[in-house]
């Protein structure tokens, strides 16, 4: 599959393009970017093209990953589906309903595949447990913490414009739902939204199979306290969602994979329909949160 690579970012450098470069399945065909010079010295590194038209890539390939900022992926990721290319994108989907949903809506109507890269999903052991907990059921609540440190100096994500002004919300949000939604079920509302320290976030759920859960979400964590955990109780017990053996860039090796396979069966659980829901719940919470704020 000839695979384009939309952004040169970090996440594009560090992750993307070499996953792409490696796998035996895609050629990886050009980098478009914002920035033309860095798209020319990534194409370089990886031994491909860089394009300044984007229309031109998505000309010359079947497939296009996406690494930009959510608000750009989602006009860019319609624009794609429309041209009949299959798309890899990145979380969140987009920071609006209206962006997620025409991404979502364009994925539909061109019959194109599509795979949002929410890292945990791909990784084999927090997958295998999330299946095992999904087909259990029967759990009763959940608390999910993920924690970051992401505005310090030795970050590679310290500049980023879309974090700074979206926080931890939008940007580790997504991954703590892609472990929730399918164990607990969609979200019937967000009970409550509360601003915490710097950009922490503190939700309550309630899920449509009866369970509740709370989650805390931030960037803004001292470092010796950064990290991720789910524990789910219920009948069964209480179980956490274990640590990966391995880190993002086999993880999106297995979601460019998936993508390769999607086209020929079922719709890949982390598609762009998952995503807009995941968009959906987001959305509610910042609302809630702006009115917390407006009152103070």
């Amino acid at each position: 599959m000839r695979i384009g690579l939309l952004g040169t970012g970090p996440w594009a450098r560090m992750v993307h393009a070499p996953a792409l470069a490696a796998h035996d399945a895609f050629d990886l065909a050009g980098v478009w970017g914002r920035r033309a010079d860095a798209a020319k010295e990534l194409a370089a590194q990886h031994g491909t093209r860089a394009y300044d038209d984007v229309d031109a890539l998505l000309a010359d390939v079947d497939a296009v990953a996406v690494a930009l900022p959510p608000d750009v992926q989602a006009g860019l990721a319609v624009r794609a589906a429309r041209a009949g290319r299959h798309l890899l994108l990145d979380k969140p989907l987009a920071t609006t309903v209206a962006q997620g949903r025409a991404v979502a809506d364009a994925v539909r109507e061109a019959g194109v595949a599509s795979v949002v890269f929410f890292t945990t999903r791909f990784q084999p052991e927090p997958e295998a447990w999330i299946a095992e907990q999904a087909d259990r059921g029967g759990w009763f609540t959940a608390r999910a913490l993920w924690l970051g440190a992401v505005f310090t100096e030795d970050s590679p994500f310290a500049d980023s414009p879309w974090r700074r002004t979206k926080g931890a919300l939008w940007d580790v949000g997504p991954h703590a739902l892609s472990v929730l939604l399918p164990v607990l079920g969609g979200v019937r509302r967000v009970a409550a939204a509360v601003p915490g320290p710097g950009d922490t976030v503190q939700l309550v759920l309630d899920h449509e199979r009866g369970a509740s859960s709370t989650l805390t979400l931030s960037l803004t964590a001292p470092p010796a306290a950064a990290g991720a955990g789910v524990e789910l109780r219920g009948e069964a017990g209480v179980t956490l969602l274990p640590d990966a053996a391995d880190g993002p860039l086999p993880a999106f090796g297995r979601a460019a994979e998936a993508l390769r396979g999607a086209p020929e069966g079922r719709p890949h659980a982390c598609d762009a329909a998952f995503a807009l829901r995941v968009t959906e719940i987001l959305a509610e919470a910042e609302a809630l949160l702006e009115g917390v704020r407006q009152h103070d």
